[in-house]
Parts: structure tokens; sequence; C-alpha cells
């Protein structure tokens, strides 16, 4: 049927923006379907298009259509928009609503909406995680990051890296290296970049790859020789710079800068600072 050859296509692209090799694309098509609806939220996000994703992201918590699973992915993406601009307070605030709107136990395995509700759960307690290590509360992002390993680990769970909750798995090993980076272990944070760098290549998510890989560089910011760090950050920057991620091309010229002291990587800063804030991106002083 035309309607459902429509729907096909439509998932297609968004899940290729979202998580997949075409993170750039603009305009995106446009869905009624809640989970539809979050993918173009994320992309939009990825993108910087911040205003946009937020606007997205609050009809998708206020639709009675959207189950709970989506609404809380919902949530944890508002939280992670106010992380990127550096709100880690506030973000705590939507992940911890994500995390109560789906709860805190396992999930039914015999619920058709388990390996949804997993995913959902697992997102909040990153993000959790990710908050306190924002606000400078390192013990409580391990603990909070144990319980999301615990989730992925339970019998039954998708436990497959590169499998339905790659996503995941990947998010984990995000935070971990982040962690791990904050208390100066520049190897175990290499080890974890490392792993999410595979993960995300292995599935062709191109924004993912990306951002592990800056993670990667930011580990070897802790060696003597700094050129291999600055080499990969220009790597991550360049490609940011080709698909259109001006969130994490900020990111990547703020290291390249704090690294080289090179004042083109401080321009190219200051650059996606004005496109980010005429996007709806105002950074957290």
């Amino acid at each position: 049927m035309p309607t459902t050859s429509r729907h096909i296509d439509i998932t297609k692209i968004l899940t290729g923006a979202a998580f997949g090799a075409d993170p750039g694309r603009h305009p995106l098509p446009t869905s009624t379907r809640p989970v539809e609806r979050w993918m173009r939220a994320v992309a939009l996000g990825g993108q910087g298009r911040y205003s946009r994703a937020r606007a997205e992201l609050t009809d998708i918590t206020r639709d009675r259509q959207a189950g709970p699973a989506v609404a809380s992915l919902a949530w944890s993406t508002q939280a992670s928009l106010l992380r990127q601009l550096g709100d880690h307070r506030a973000a705590s605030g939507l992940d911890g609503r994500a995390l109560a709107l789906i709860g805190g136990g396992p999930a039914d395995p015999a619920a058709g909406s388990a390996l949804a509700e997993l995913a959902a759960r697992c997102d909040a307690l990153t993000g959790l995680a990710a908050d306190a290590l924002g606000c400078g509360r390192l013990a409580l992002g391990w603990r909070l990051l144990d319980r999301c390993g615990q989730h992925l680990g339970r019998e039954g769970a998708d436990t497959d890296d590169t499998g339905s909750l790659w996503r995941q798995h990947v998010r984990l090993h995000w935070v971990s290296a982040e962690l791990f980076l904050a208390g100066a272990d520049f190897s175990s944070a290499r080890r974890h970049a490392v792993a999410a760098a595979e993960i995300s290549a292995h599935v062709g998510s191109v924004r993912h790859h990306l951002k592990s890989q800056l993670l990667r560089s930011a580990s070897m910011t802790g060696e003597s020789d700094s050129g291999p760090a600055a080499h990969l950050a220009a790597e991550v920057l360049e490609g940011c710079e080709r698909h259109g991620l001006i969130p994490l091309k900020w990111a990547a010229a703020m290291l390249l800068a704090g690294v080289t002291g090179d004042p083109r990587a401080q321009q190219a800063r200051e650059d996606c600072e004005e496109i980010l804030a005429g996007r709806g991106g105002h950074f957290r002083r």
C-alpha cells in the first residue's frame, strides 16, 4: 500500500539522519508517529537546530499516543540538549522525569515494549550520570552507570554491543570515558572511547562515531606529545563540518584550540556559537 511504503521511506530517512550515515540531512520529513518524531528531533538536535528539536520533543511529551518509552526518550533528549549547552543541573531534572516515567526496575520481558523500555531506562540513567559529572558528583555518576550496566547485562537483555541496544552501549562507554577523564585516568578513558568508536563504526552511525573519536582525542591529551590528539580533533572537526553537526564541531574546535592554541580553531568555535544562538542554542556561562 502507498501509505505503508511512504512510512517505510520516512522511517528509513529519519533513522539514517538520527543514527546512521546521513546525519546532516535537511530538511527532514515530518511524521505523526511519536517514535519517528523523536528520531526527527534527535537529528535536529545533532545539527544544532535546538528550537525546532525542542518543539518536536515537547509535542511528543504531550501526545497521549506516545507510550511511556517514547515519552521517556523525549525527556532524555530534551535533557541532552540542555547538557550540550552547559546546563547540567536543569538537565538532571528532565532525566529524572524520564526515569520516573519509565520506572527504575527491570522491564517485563513478557511485554512487547520491554526492549524499548530498557533502552529508555538506560538513556535516562546515562543521562543522569552525565548530569552528575557536570555537577562535579563523580561518585554518583559511577553509581548510575553501574545501574545502567546491570540493566544491559540482565539475562534476556540484548547484550550484543552491535545489536538492538548498540546506542545504549555506546552511551555507557561515552560517559565512562568522560568520568575517567575527569579523574585524569586517560588510559581507561581511551579504552572506553575506542570501544564506542568501534561499535558506532560497525553500525554505521556517523554522528556517534565522530563523538567517540572526539572522546578518543580528549583521552590522548594526557600524552606528552599533543600532536596525535590535535590531528584527530582536526579530523573530527572536518567531519562535523562536512555533515553539518554544529554542536560537535563546536566541541571539536574547543578541544583543538585548547591543545594547539590555534586562533583558527578559536574562531571556528565562535562561529559555531553564533550559528547555534540563531537556532535557539544559548550556552550557560
